[in-house]
C-alpha cells in the first residue's frame, strides 16, 4: 500500500473526511509550523543549519496526501508531472524556477 492509500484508509477508518478547502488550511498551518522550526533554529535566518522536527514534516506530508485524496488526485502522478516540468525548465533555461 502506498502512502496516499495509507492516509486515505486512516481518514476513512477515523471518520476524518473534510472538504478540500479545510485540507488546504490544515496544510498551510503545518507548513507554518515548519517555518517556525526554521525561524527558531536559524535565529530568523541569521544562522545556518535549519532544524525541522520530523513529526512536523510528517504532519505536513499527511495533510498534503489527505488533500490529494480529497481532490481525487494521484499524488504520485502529480509529483511525476512536477518533476517533468522542472526537468523541462532546466533543459530550456538552466533553472528549475518558473521565471515569474
Amino acid at each position: 500500500m502506498d502512502e496516499q492509500a495509507r492516509v486515505a484508509a486512516f481518514l476513512d477508518d477515523n471518520d476524518m473526511r473534510v472538504p478540500p478547502a479545510n485540507r488546504v488550511l490544515d496544510l498551510a498551518s503545518e507548513v507554518g509550523e515548519l517555518a517556525k522550526n526554521v525561524n527558531e533554529s536559524t535565529d530568523y535566518g541569521a544562522g545556518a543549519g535549519a532544524d525541522v522536527e520530523r513529526d512536523e514534516l510528517g504532519d505536513a506530508l499527511f495533510c498534503l496526501l489527505a488533500l490529494a485524496d480529497e481532490l481525487d488526485y494521484d499524488a504520485g502522478a502529480a509529483l511525476d508531472e512536477a518533476l517533468a516540468k522542472y526537468e523541462d525548465r532546466l533543459a530550456e533555461s538552466g533553472s528549475a524556477g518558473s521565471g515569474e
